[in-house]
């Protein structure tokens, strides 16, 4: 099953850009919001296994009509350092224990578009493979975690570094949530439709270049480990999300260093999910 956001509208992909208005297709079961559908994922499930390819009230679908298919979680956890090569171009040892952040939710948005870049700062790229809870996850074991989900998508942990490092203490969540900086799209693949849930592709290309490539089986905590020990200390509710961890090959870790400048085309991508576009625009008056 792939769950989109068609012009703000649940639908389900019959075919690449092709879609079905799950409303309409369902006449009023499930409503148009986007979000609800965790809610009713066993519901949406059974229902998506009738609707097939070639359907007559299957529409085209342009990229650019393509939202973020988890537009408004209640809660977004975000792991950092979960790949041993980005723990070490950020010079940080490999953790025993997921380090967990969160993202604001208002820095979500979708696959496509713009990403303004602010004043003054080193805006870096860093590829995640998004997980999204389709069932209520309370004490689970790892075994069980999977389960729990309810597909896969693509996501960008873009990422201020002067605020993120700045004061005290580092400021993770505030410098990694100015708008638009947590891109995820295209499509919400279901687990029994990618490849290998446990291994696939991810990376990032700024203006055809190469920048991060990397591949799932090398998370230091997979996502039923992640399931698990979120889980063990706050329950994770339908529709929450994931980000996963980010490969090697941020700005960062670098020499000399490099970020996002206005722009620059930035595509993101996890195999067998699809990929993300967006270009870089300097803040009015920078």
């Amino acid at each position: 099953m792939k769950v989109a956001n068609v012009s703000g509208r649940l639908s389900l992909m019959t075919a690449p850009l092709e879609a079905v208005d799950v409303e309409r297709a369902s006449a009023g079961r499930f409503s148009s919001d986007v979000q609800s559908a965790y809610e009713r994922w066993d519901a949406l499930t059974e229902f998506a296994a009738t609707v097939t390819p070639g359907r007559p009230d299957a529409v085209r679908v342009r990229p650019e009509d393509l939202g973020n298919p988890v537009p408004s979680p209640r809660q977004v956890f975000a792991i950092g350092l979960n790949y041993a090569d980005h723990a070490a171009e950020s010079k940080f040892a490999v953790p025993d224990t997921p380090t967990v952040f969160t993202k604001f939710i208002s820095c979500l948005t979708g696959p496509y578009g713009q990403v303004t870049l602010p004043a003054g700062g080193d805006v870096d790229w860093e590829v995640e493979l998004v997980a999204v809870i389709g069932r209520y996850a309370d004490q689970v074991s790892e075994a069980e975690a999977w389960n729990h989900v309810a597909g896969l998508t693509v996501g960008q942990d873009i990422s201020e570094r002067r605020l993120q490092l700045s004061g005290p203490a580092p400021q993770f969540s505030l410098g990694k949530s100015f708008p638009g900086f947590g891109p995820v799209g295209p499509v919400l693949v279901s687990p029994d439709e990618v490849p290998d849930r446990d291994d696939l592709e991810l990376g990032t290309l700024i203006n055809g270049e190469q920048v991060q490539q990397g591949r799932t089986r090398d998370l230091v905590f997979p996502i039923s480990a992640l399931i698990s020990r979120l889980s063990a200390v706050a329950p994770l509710l339908p529709g929450d999300v994931i980000f996963t961890g980010t490969p090697a090959g941020v700005g960062l870790g670098r020499t000399p260093q490099r970020y996002l400048q206005d722009g620059d085309e930035l595509v993101s991508y996890v195999k067998g999910i699809g990929e993300m576009r967006h270009r870089m625009v300097a803040a009015r008056g920078a």
